[in-house]
This record gives structure tokens, sequence and C-alpha cells, in this order.
């Protein structure tokens, strides 16, 4: 007997955007106007800020390369990106029109995903997917956990540093959505990582629900298609790519359809009862 989704919504919402308003966000047969475009060098991080209503394009302009991207709302970043809710409300690989949810008491979309040409990927024979929410960022503490050794080389430790121009700081750095990355569940439950399968000009788009500031890490591992950690551990460098980010504004006519998400309208208190 088959199962089914555990998180499923009433009717129609906020979980199924309008796919024809979202769909021409995402379209490249409409006009943009780009406003803002730059390349993160291999193993490195940077943070930018996107306004409302414009398209943040990741791309991998000389082949495969994983991205660690964390958001938040850029004028309160208590709210921020939800990873493991997004992965219960939609998957744990996510593609065009998914969003990317935020914190409690939040919980609204900060960005929906308006294009992705790995979309057609599937499930390889091994049981990998792309567009990863099933773990999180590579860090120096599981690194010293897993060998004994110090090192700054990692996403968490970019986006540590990435950040820091905002005013942010590493308890700021949260969970992330690895962008490219190709993952899965082997046969004893336990997760694994192999080669991404994006190629040169591969690209991923994010609708921007809100002012955001984005972070992106070029993960060390680079396409992944080498062991980090483990007897056969090897020297990622050479499997190391840069990703090119552009920002565009969308012509005000595409956004006619478009209404903000407001957020969470509980007000239950939690059952808590206040006695002056």
């Amino acid at each position: 007997m088959s199962t089914h989704a555990a998180y499923q919504a009433t009717g129609t919402g906020p979980l199924s955007p309008d796919r024809n308003v979202y769909g021409a966000f995402g379209d490249p047969q409409h006009p943009r106007r780009l406003v803002e475009s730059f390349r993160i060098p291999v193993r490195s991080g940077k943070a930018w800020t996107v306004p409302a209503g414009h398209v943040v394009r990741l791309s991998t302009p000389e082949g495969p390369q994983v991205a660690d991207v964390n958001l938040w709302n850029l004028h309160n970043p208590r709210e921020r990106f939800w990873a493991s809710r997004t992965r219960q409300l939609h998957a744990a690989h996510v593609s065009t029109f998914d969003r990317l949810w935020s914190s409690l008491p939040y919980m609204r979309p900060l960005a929906t995903i308006v294009a992705d040409s790995l979309q057609d990927y599937g499930v390889d024979t091994e049981g990998g997917r792309v567009h990863d929410l099933l773990g999180t960022r590579c860090d120096p503490y599981v690194n010293r956990l897993l060998t004994g050794i110090d090192a700054d080389n990692h996403c968490h430790s970019n986006l540590v540093r990435a950040v820091a121009e905002f005013g942010l700081t590493e308890l700021d750095v949260h969970d992330v959505i690895n962008v490219f990355q190709c993952t899965g569940l082997n046969e004893q439950d336990q997760y694994f990582m192999k080669a991404s399968p994006a190629r040169p000009g591969d690209h991923f788009e994010l609708f921007a629900e809100m002012d955001l500031l984005m972070a992106l890490s070029t993960c060390p591992g680079g396409d992944l298609s080498l062991d980090m950690w483990g007897e056969d551990k090897a020297d990622t460098t050479e499997v190391c790519r840069p990703i090119d980010v552009e920002v565009f504004e969308l012509p005000p006519v595409l956004l006619e359809g478009w209404t903000a998400p407001e957020r969470s309208s509980y007000a239950g208190g939690h059952g808590l009862r206040y006695v002056p």
C-alpha cells in the first residue's frame, strides 16, 4: 500500500502558487532588466540583497558545482529560511513552483522557485535527486569530529564570513538549500552525496517574495564527485568551479497578479494564559 504526504492543504492556497503568474516570472521570453551580476569564486562565499519582486538566477558557468544557499528577511533576520518545514511541505528535493518557507512565527514563503534547467533529472538509478533539502552545509565542527583536524574551508565558514558585513554572526547561519547537489538515502537509510549532474550554463531561479538577504557558498567539495571524508577522501580542488549570480527586475505588468505574502495569522497564544 502506498503512503501519501502527511502535510496536505485543504483546497488551494499558499502551497500551490498560481502557475500562470509564477510561470511568467521564470519565462525567458518575457523582458527583464539585469540590475546586478557577479561571479562567486571557488571555495568562497558572498552575501547580497534582493528586492521583493525580483528574480535571482544561479548558474554553473564552467560546469557542475554545488551551491549552499541561505535566505533571510532583509529587515528582520530572525525570519529566515526553514529547510525542514520546506521539506515537509514540498519535497526533500525541490524544483519549479516549490517555495522556500520561513521560520516561526512568520511561516510564509521567502521565495518561490520559478525556473530550473535540471527539473527533468528525476530519480537516477541510485536514487539520487537534485536541489537537496535532506542535508545541510559542511562545517569545520563535523570535520573535526570526523577527522580530528581543524579546517576553515567549509560552507558554514564561507557563509559566516559572507554575512559578517551585514551585521550577522555565526548564530545567524542556518540550514541551507543545496542547489545543484545530488543526494539521496541508501539502503541503510543513510545520507549519500554523488556527482552533480549540472552542465555549463545550467540554472536555478528564485522569485523574491519579500526583500531578501541571500548568501551563497561555492562548496569546497565542488561537484561532489570525490569523497570529502572517509578512507577514499580525496583532494577536491580539481572539481571546484564558480557560481554566477544575476538579479533581474521584472516589468510591472508581470507583477500585477502577485501579492506579497503576509506573516502567519495564528493568534492562539500557544495556550498560555497571563495573570496580571
